[in-house]
């Protein structure tokens, strides 16, 4: 993790802010710089956590602020503990504690059992941009406070980040949810772990999601959800990308040839100039000629189809698992992928458009976006939409 100390800047720093904010102690705004506020609400963290007051975000520091980034922490039970008694020390409920530690469902924890604490705040927060790394601990939030939520890794990005799967339901029908295969739409990350983790809570708490009863839906479908196809060019353009690392460096070349495109944030592609949403073999000839009539011909920002279909290891990751699922609709932001399902799979498959949310400030226009795609969602998860 790094190291970070007053006066730097970037995305790291946003994500120290993003934690100390999620403390409810200090009212910070996920600027990314390091200044005194920043350094102020560190030294109070640091202080109450009993680690060296230094204002420098260390290992220690930073494995302090893990609940307060993942959305749960772990407690070891000791004679006399109740759940009532748990609940109350962590801020949280009974009914979260269960959910979390089902095992432990009908009768009151043992001394030297470890138990999963859900925090007392949601782990999917759309007021920080959504980088690989948030991404995966979100996951890890969401499949300890929701067992019944699985986790798996489909396949690996180009700089070896992990392209990963959530599943949840039990019901023979498939659906497949699949976002950020175009770098500059990372809200739809965002998008679909929020939609989860309210799906959970709802299952869990025997509630609705988008107006359906969430049980129904669990027992009638299986949702499979792929949150970030293109891990690698959604760090380059929220920053959290070290531009001392040679990929950076080799993107930022890339671009250079594409000056009417703003580097980073206008980027698209993968981190090797691969645009995912051209890469599949459906049309992949026309859309090829297509672009080098338009003038690209090279790897870059955005446009570029690649030397041949699925050169890309995130559109063969996809491949593999769409292939490995007996998917009866998709739904994702991306209309190359959907295109490609339609004609390999004769089936239907739903592009949702968020190009407009992604040219926007994460927070308010993140829960407006959320809040006009979650009916959409459920919707097309019910078994008779």
């Amino acid at each position: 993790m790094y190291e970070l100390r007053h006066g730097m800047e970037g995305y790291p720093v946003k994500l120290l802010q993003y934690a100390l904010d999620r403390t409810g102690k200090d009212e910070l705004a996920a600027d990314g710089i390091f200044g005194r506020r920043t350094a102020k609400a560190l030294l109070r963290f640091q202080r109450e956590q009993g680690l060296s007051a230094d204002a420098v975000a260390g290992k220690l520091t930073w494995a302090a602020l893990y609940p307060y980034i993942s959305g749960y922490t772990v407690h070891k039970v000791i004679a006399g503990d109740t759940f009532e008694g748990i609940a109350k020390r962590y801020q949280t409920t009974v009914a979260a504690l269960i959910t979390a530690n089902p095992t432990l469902a009908h009768r009151q924890p043992t001394a030297g059992a470890i138990l999963t604490i859900p925090m007392p705040f949601s782990t999917v927060m759309g007021n920080i941009p959504s980088s690989s790394l948030l991404m995966e601990l979100m996951i890890k939030g969401l499949t300890m406070r929701y067992p019944f939520l699985t986790s798996c890794e489909i396949g690996r990005s180009v700089m070896g980040k992990r392209i990963l799967s959530v599943s949840v339901g039990h019901g023979s029908r498939q659906i497949g949810y699949i976002a950020a295969h175009d770098a500059k739409s990372w809200i739809g990350t965002a998008v679909l772990l929020r939609f989860l983790e309210e799906y959970a809570a709802a299952v869990a708490a025997d509630g609705t999601i988008g107006g359906f009863r969430a049980r129904e839906l669990y027992g009638s479908a299986t949702l499979h959800v792929v949150p970030q196809v293109n891990p690698d060019g959604v760090d380059l353009v929220n920053g959290a990308l070290d531009p001392f690392d040679s990929f950076y460096a080799q993107a930022k070349a890339m671009a250079a040839y594409y000056p009417q495109i703003p580097f980073p944030t206008g980027w698209k592609s993968n981190i090797l100039g691969v645009d995912l949403s051209l890469q599949y073999p459906t049309d992949w000839n026309s859309i090829r000629r297509t672009s080098f009539q338009q003038g690209i011909d090279r790897p870059g920002p955005v446009g570029f189809a690649g030397s041949e279909p699925l050169i890309a290891p995130e559109n063969r990751a996809m491949a593999r698992w769409t292939g490995n699922h007996d998917l009866a609709l998709t739904l994702s932001f991306d209309r190359g992928y959907a295109n490609w399902f339609i004609h390999t799979w004769h089936r239907p498959a739903v592009t949702v458009d968020l190009e407009n949310g992604a040219k926007g400030e994460v927070s308010p226009a993140f829960e407006e976006i959320y809040r006009t795609v979650l009916p959409i969602l459920a919707r097309h998860l019910a078994v008779n939409p």
